[in-house]
């Protein structure tokens, strides 16, 4: 008879998220400096500590460095963390990078050695910023933006920053802010719908940008269209707050380009190495050259998601989901008139979270559109959320903006910081 009984799927264990973030003297007092200080608000390269060479494998020549370096204290973590996405905000010109590196010790004590988990500049005139593919051993795997440890876990890690200039060259580069979130995937059924947050009834004026009307546009950066979902939703992000490219800086694109700054966006946060613009990290990077902060998070529930609506500030939601899996509805941004239910599915999708309808579902710019004024879309809430939330579907990834006057809401307490 036992055959015949059905056994209920396993809930999942809470997604938890803890982030640590460097942003003052304080914070980088307590790391390593090899020819670093914080001065004037950043870190800077105060004396080269040394001389290395970096080979651009996407170009440009082989070039010599003259860097700096800060490591920081060892982060000892509230649980095993399954994986590790650092962000940062920084100035780094053409003649100038950030190598970002992280290191982490494993549930049994042991240390891996170090994995590069970025080369980055703002532009790509001296260098191509890049990614490092291959890095993989017992102790996990890098891929992209994202490392993810091995059966051992990680139970702590610190990561190691390179300030460098062309040598003899006088290009400035300056840190203001790093931070890594660690989370713990869950396993098994997504838990039940979140309660709410404070934000229902509240819909924030974010701009619509379709990546669809893009299609073709710059090939050597991906082309556009259905590529695009990641610069798409960082120029929704930058514009909300009154920011984004001069005039005179998209001079070189098509002045019949519907919405330049998003082609823009494009180029200058590519993954040479990932051959994308979907590397979250570059996205958050981004908006330094506007004077916004960005990072990378893991969030557990849309509860905090609504904490984040009601200070004001739009998330940009990673999604992945099937056919019939996800349904919603198409709004119109002029009219706000609602079509017939629709649904697709997309191995990768980015859609920016504007608010909560006043039943609490949830109201999205989706750049999976065909126009700027049809990425208006609403999604019932717990079907939204088990998609964001489950393993395979986003693990609860998001990234957003926000200017340095603008705080991020208060932490939740007697929690681990998330954000």
């Amino acid at each position: 008879m036992s055959g015949d009984i059905d056994t209920p799927a396993p809930t999942a264990d809470r997604l938890r998220a803890v982030l640590h973030r460097w942003a003052d003297e304080d914070a980088f007092g307590a790391g390593g400096h090899e020819g670093t200080v914080w001065r004037g608000g950043a870190l800077r390269m105060a004396a080269p500590a040394g001389r290395e060479s970096y080979a651009d494998p996407f170009g440009h020549t082989c070039l010599e460095w003259e860097f700096g370096r800060w490591t920081s204290p060892w982060t000892e973590l509230p649980f095993t963390a399954t994986d590790i996405i650092p962000s940062w905000t920084a100035d780094a010109p053409d003649g100038a990078r950030v190598t970002v590196r992280l290191q982490i010790r494993d549930a049994d004590g042991a240390e891996s050695g170090w994995y590069v988990l970025a080369h980055w500049c703002a532009g790509d005139a001296a260098m191509h910023r890049a990614t490092v593919p291959g890095q993989s051993d017992a102790h996990g795997h890098v891929e992209a933006d994202t490392f993810t440890a091995g059966p051992r876990g990680a139970a702590a890690y610190r990561l190691s920053v390179v300030l460098a200039r062309e040598a003899g060259g006088t290009a400035g580069v300056a840190l203001t802010r790093l931070q890594a979130v660690a989370s713990r995937a869950p396993r098994g059924v997504p838990a039940a719908v979140s309660e709410p947050g404070g934000a229902w009834g509240t819909v924030l004026d974010v701009p619509g940008r379709s990546q669809d009307v893009h299609a073709g546009h710059c090939p050597q950066w991906d082309g556009g269209g259905e590529a695009w979902a990641g610069p798409a939703c960082t120029a929704m992000l930058v514009e909300f707050f009154g920011r984004g490219p001069a005039p005179r800086d998209l001079l070189w694109l098509d002045p019949d380009d519907p919405a330049p700054q998003v082609d823009f966006a494009a180029r200058h946060v590519y993954d040479y190495s990932y051959k994308g613009c979907g590397n979250w990290a570059f996205n958050t990077a981004y908006p330094a050259r506007f004077g916004l902060y960005g990072l990378v998070v893991r969030l557990p529930s849309l509860t905090d998601v609504e904490r984040f609506i009601t200070a004001g500030i739009p998330v940009a939601t990673s999604l992945a989901f099937r056919g019939g899996e996800l349904w919603g509805t198409a709004h119109a941004a002029s009219a706000r008139q609602a079509y017939a239910p629709y649904s697709y599915a997309t191995a990768g999708n980015i859609m920016v979270v504007r608010g909560f309808t006043a039943s609490g579902d949830v109201v999205v710019n989706d750049p999976l559109s065909p126009s700027d004024d049809t990425t208006r879309r609403v999604y019932p809430r717990a079907d939204f959320e088990r998609v964001w939330l489950s393993g395979d579907g986003g693990g609860g990834a998001a990234f957003l903006v926000h200017p340095p006057d603008h705080p991020l809401p208060p932490a939740v307490p007697g929690e681990p910081p998330r954000w």
